[in-house]
């Protein structure tokens, strides 16, 4: 399969030089499960947009410190882009950024998460199981990194996944899915990046995320569910 991974990611800091940008850890995401599968980055926050969707078996779109609901310039494309997607039913994955955009585009809404900043490795708690889910436990652990999250659903969505009695996930139909989380960072990079925030998060929540490192994520089972929901949306 060849799927387009759209960046929204616009961290350009030194932090950010010195790691794998989004592009290169959400096709190592997806090589664990299809190493055979070619991957075609655009930098959305820069303005490259696809030109042609029928290129393309499915589409990622990535997560980004930028906020759904600000005005710079590239998100009204991007939502404009997503119900595209939509209306032609490409198989569509979004985590992050990438979740809360699929759902504003598709009449959902985004605000601030109540408990502040969720950083570490988060539980999640299965909801709905679609059929390219079952190598996912029903309580499965993501690293996460985000102060928003989804309100409410678009009204064709069903959800997936909840975490800290909060939206962490929905799908629609079998070709949209979506996860609050980071399924792509690594140990090494989750664990560099919540040095990175410490001065950004409360006291508690940096413990918390600390503490919470010690476990490992179920990114392998993830990785081929991610792999599963783009082969049955074919």
């Amino acid at each position: 399969m060849h799927l387009a991974i759209m960046v929204t990611n616009t961290d350009k800091s030194s932090f950010a030089a010195q790691h794998p940008l989004d592009a290169e850890k959400f096709t190592r995401l997806v090589h664990l499960a299809r190493p055979d599968w070619q991957a075609t980055a655009f930098q959305i926050h820069e303005g490259q947009f696809p030109t042609d969707l029928d290129a393309f078996d499915g589409v990622l779109i990535t997560g980004s410190p930028a906020s759904t609901r600000s005005e710079l310039p590239w998100i009204a494309p991007l939502l404009e882009l997503i119900q595209q997607i939509e209306t032609a039913q490409l198989p569509l994955f979004g985590a992050c950024f990438g979740h809360q955009a699929i759902a504003l585009a598709l009449g959902g809404s985004v605000g601030k998460n109540p408990n502040g900043w969720v950083h570490g490795l988060i539980p999640n708690q299965m909801r709905a199981r679609p059929t390219w889910t079952q190598p996912l436990p029903a309580d499965f652990k993501l690293y996460g990194s985000h102060s928003e999250c989804v309100t409410q659903l678009p009204a064709q969505a069903r959800e997936s996944a909840t975490s800290t009695g909060l939206n962490a996930g929905f799908f629609i139909g079998n070709h949209i899915w979506t996860s609050q989380h980071h399924p792509e960072m690594s140990p090494d990079f989750i664990a560099a990046l919540t040095q990175e925030m410490r001065d950004d998060l409360a006291p508690e929540h940096y413990a918390q995320a600390q503490n919470s490192l010690s476990q490992p994520a179920d990114q392998a089972a993830f990785a081929e569910s991610l792999a599963r929901f783009f082969e049955q949306a074919q």
